[in-house]
């Protein structure tokens, strides 16, 4: 498999530029470099190719004009030269675009083999890898890496250049054959806001991020860099780390520092705003906002207390992190939006502590990793609390570290390329879908399915590669069974997990607790409009939200939980479940209430939920309720298990589900993970075959 990395703007090169030398240069470098590193080494591709332009600009480096760069074994960079050899900014690619596109194509045409996918990095790559599709045949997926309509909303502003932006990057998530993106937020929150997403053409990849680095020798060159500034640099280390951008808000940061007397005297600010010669030369964004930092320092007069570099390299980023780490300081990421966060990443794998911003990507970072807090971006006063928090709070701030740096472990180049090669390979090669009663049936149904298998996936079917292999063997010798997934996370999450973990294909997707069905079809995933029912679910979110918001304790989950049939919270005792369930029936809202894990409570309208979804599938197919099968380990899964005549659960249930295993109609695995719903598949074996003389499964086991 050959797969081309496209980016137009940027100084790509071996040996990573730092953050904003030029300014298109940030993270998306870093990136690319990464993740084209990973593909290489992937025993599926042959080769890894960046294609990008081609340009002379001696300040920059040479190599820039070189038209081929040998990163390593299988990757390289390919420079295309449009005919103009002049370093672009973004703002000037446009009028270059036409003559880089058709220089491109013919470069391939000239090729004895052409690449199998391309990777457009940003909208104006996607138009590029749009045109060369339609010549060529080349499909493309589309990175965003940042979007203009949470640029809008964050700033407020409004003008020709980002609307037609917005255009740009609708166009891409409409033509790409996959939109790959890194946060949760990014995917269900940020993309979908767009007319042309689609939310199966959506996927989750986590991006890598470096080792960290250490050492006294990384350590001492950051100290030299910043100690000139400072008056006491033994102090715990403020780190800030961004472009010299307006969205990343650095003067909020600085401002917070210096009306904060207990920051002033306790702690260093550092910041690291790209490059510069003086405060007066860059690009007019970046002189703007680094006046901006001087006229609040000045201001504050905190002179000896702050630091901001004019420039920087690698080394000095790495021995900063570790700085603040081993003085028990605190990262900060004040952005506006911040699409994803990689420096929120960076931190943690160092065990530095965050403060980060709660719009964007770093709302589920720092909620996964539990590595930090949260905080409104344009509320100097709470940013300022959060640091003085975690600098004070000894016991929070090592159990903020401790998480960083074990949660961090899961943001890996090469698992980012394990995914992304097995996204590449189903849109090279898509499955074909087979006929059925309902419009189009996936891979999970075969056409002579007479049963139906539906299982829930976290720590039911996932937990144990060798019981994924035995349910795959199993599916495959049993072309009689479908296959359903039922879980509680969203369609974009499920798919996440299921490509992580390689699950068999199913043919329909019950996401969301329950609350929403897609199917797979010819045109893609396709949402059941006829679930839930309607007729009966008498819905009323916004009661149900005013009801479970009076309720103390009870907290929301963030914005991407919320589903239009469902409402998701956090609880911390089982009293509030049932407090939750008196208030709702008190208002008299018809809803179910399912509490699972321990913390999660979803409320659903009454209609929806595993089990009617699962007898909706059932009913679609036309299989007889006698002939499904259901699995499950957790609270979201009990109506499920409940009303399936062939149930199964796996010995790691939690004790949620304890009450439903002497039911005569469950089968308790020996097994745990998929090992055990397989036995528990094998147990009920005649049934499955046909014999409807059922004998009491429990004795089998």
């Amino acid at each position: 498999m050959h797969i081309v990395s496209l980016a137009l703007g940027g100084c790509l090169r071996a040996e990573p530029v730092p953050y904003g030398i030029t300014e298109d240069t940030g993270g998306h470098i870093t990136y690319i470099l990464g993740e084209m590193a990973a593909l290489a080494a992937h025993s599926s591709v042959s080769r890894a190719e960046i294609v990008t332009r081609r340009f002379d600009d001696p300040a920059l480096g040479a190599v820039h004009n070189t038209p081929c760069e040998i990163l390593g074994p299988k990757c390289v960079i390919t420079r295309i030269h449009s005919g103009n050899s002049r370093y672009l900014a973004k703002d000037e690619l446009f009028g270059d675009r036409a003559a880089f596109t058709k220089a491109l194509i013919a470069e391939l045409r000239s090729r004895e083999r052409l690449p199998a996918l391309i990777h457009a990095h940003f909208a104006d790559a996607a138009d590029v890898a749009a045109q060369v599709e339609r010549a060529l045949g080349i499909p493309y997926v589309y990175t965003a890496h940042s979007l203009g309509l949470d640029k809008r909303t964050a700033t407020g502003s409004e003008c020709p250049t980002l609307s037609a932006r917005i255009a740009e990057e609708d166009r891409a998530i409409a033509g790409a054959s996959a939109v790959i993106g890194s946060s949760r937020d990014e995917c269900e929150r940020q993309l979908l806001g767009y007319p042309s997403a689609r939310a199966d053409r959506i996927h989750r990849i986590l991006p890598g991020t470096a080792p960290a680095r250490g050492g006294d020798d990384l350590v001492g060159r950051a100290r030299d860099l910043i100690a000139p500034f400072l008056r006491d640099p033994d102090k715990p280390v403020i780190l800030a780390i961004a472009r010299p951008v307006a969205k990343k808000n650095l003067r909020t940061l600085v401002e917070a520092f210096g009306r904060s007397k207990d920051l002033r005297e306790s702690a260093n600010l550092v910041i690291l705003a790209g490059q510069r010669e003086s405060a007066d030369c860059g690009e007019a964004e970046q002189v703007a906002v680094v006046t901006e930092l001087l006229a609040e320092i000045d201001r504050h007069d905190l002179y000896g207390s702050v630091a901001y570099p004019r420039t920087h390299d690698c080394d000095h980023v790495s021995g900063l992190y570790c700085l603040a780490a081993q003085s028990r300081g605190v990262f900060v990421n004040p952005a506006l939006i911040e699409p994803f966060g990689l420096t929120v990443i960076e931190a943690a794998s160092h065990g530095l502590p965050v403060v980060a911003t709660r719009i964007g990507g770093p709302l589920d970072t720092v909620s996964e990793l539990e590595h930090g807090l949260l905080v409104d971006p344009r509320d100097s006063g709470a940013i300022g609390k959060a640091i003085a928090t975690l600098l004070n709070d000894r016991t929070l701030w090592q159990r903020c570290s401790d998480n960083g740096r074990e949660g961090s472990r899961a943001f890996s180049w090469n698992g980012y390329a394990e995914h992304f090669v097995r996204l590449a390979s189903r849109v090279i090669a898509p499955h074909a879908p087979v006929a059925t009663g309902y419009t189009t049936r996936g891979t999970g149904i075969g056409p002579g399915a007479a049963s139906l298998f539906v299982s829930d996936m976290d720590n039911t079917l996932t937990g144990c590669a060798d019981g994924v292999a035995q349910l795959h063997r199993f599916l495959r010798d049993r072309p009689d069974f479908g296959f359903a997934i039922a879980t509680g996370r969203s369609l974009v999450e499920a798919r996440r997990v299921h490509r992580e973990w390689d699950l068999p294909d199913p043919a329909a997707w019950i996401t969301s607790v329950g609350s929403e069905i897609y199917w797979e079809t010819s045109d893609g995933l396709l949402r059941d409009p006829a679930f839930p029912a309607l007729a009966s679910a008498r819905w009323d979110a916004d009661r149900v939200e005013a009801v479970m918001d009076a309720l103390p304790g009870i907290v929301p989950q963030p914005a991407y939980e919320q589903r239009q049939y469902k409402r998701s919270y956090f609880y911390i005792d089982i009293a509030q479940v049932a407090a939750a369930r008196r208030a709702l029936e008190q208002a008299g809202l018809p809803v179910r209430v399912i509490p699972s894990h321990g913390r999660f409570l979803d409320v659903l309208p009454v209609s929806a939920g595993k089990a009617a979804a699962m007898m909706h599938v059932a009913e679609t197919l036309r299989i007889a309720r006698s002939r499904i099968f259901a699995a499950g380990d957790s609270g979201n899964d009990e109506d499920m298990l409940a009303a399936c005549d062939n149930a199964i659960i796996v010995s790691n249930h939690s004790s949620e589900i304890a009450g439903l295993i002497l039911r005569p109609n469950v089968y308790l695995a020996r097994g745990s993970h998929a090992a055990g719903v397989v036995e528990g598949l094998r147990a009920y074996g005649d049934i499955a075959h046909g014999d409807d003389a059922r004998t009491d499964i429990r004795k089998r086991a």
